[in-house]
């Protein structure tokens, strides 16, 4: 469940966010809906999502406006946003892009077209969440089958360290924090001892070192856990 792929729809029409809402939680999304630019970026703040989807006119707030703040911090910079409009004009969507939106969609668009927009920008921040086959060294996971080798042999994980090495693998170099692993990988609503990270890294480790190879795991002092 925590490895479902989150979507913040932002979007002030109260139709349109639930007809993308509904779509999107039809696709296996966790969606988080928010009427306004303002609420919008308290929603990132609070549970940061894999991909926005950010409509362009709203009130107080514009759609551009969220975006560029969104892009000029260092924590948020890197989240895909897929900007809304019925600014169709070459020069809206130029603008659009250059404020740092990774796609511009214009209304009224295609559900499915839109929906394969999402999954595009998904894959390229979390590839695991559509499928995809990870590979760091000789270490190979297939997120659709749950099958991990390394240097070919077999490795057996449970359902946590597999979500673990797949946080891992996407983003391999990324320092994770104890409170940021548990977000990930147990999920935002469970409550869960930050020493129970420490408890399923080293499982982790004992499986990926049981035929040799060095251990991939590196512990950051005071920070966490990085792949490599």
């Amino acid at each position: 469940m925590a490895q479902q792929p989150h979507v913040l729809v932002v979007e002030d029409e109260a139709a349109q966010r639930e007809v993308l809402a509904y779509n999107l939680e039809a696709e296996g999304f966790r969606v988080t809906r928010a009427e306004n630019g303002e609420e919008g970026l308290i929603c990132v703040e609070e549970d940061t999502p894999d991909v926005i989807i950010l409509d362009w006119m709203m009130p107080h707030l514009s759609g551009i406006e969220v975006c560029r703040r969104l892009k000029v911090k260092p924590e948020t910079r890197a989240i895909p946003v897929i900007m809304l409009s019925a600014r169709s004009e070459e020069v809206d969507k130029v603008r659009g892009l250059e404020t740092g939106a990774d796609d511009y969609v214009v209304k009224p668009y295609s559900v499915s077209e839109l929906m394969a927009r999402v999954r595009t920008q998904l894959r390229r921040v979390r590839p695991a969440t559509v499928g995809q086959i990870l590979t760091y060294d000789d270490i190979v996971l297939d997120a659709e089958t749950h099958r991990v080798t390394r240097d070919e042999n077999p490795l057996k994980l449970g359902p946590t360290e597999f979500r673990l090495l797949t946080t891992f693998m996407e983003k391999p170099g990324r320092v994770w924090s104890r409170d940021m692993l548990l977000d990930r990988v147990w999920g935002r609503d469970i409550y869960v001892d930050t020493r129970t990270v420490d408890v399923h890294v080293g499982r982790l480790r004992k499986v990926l070192t049981q035929h040799g190879g060095e251990d991939p795991v590196r512990t950051v002092r005071g920070a966490g856990y990085a792949l490599g």
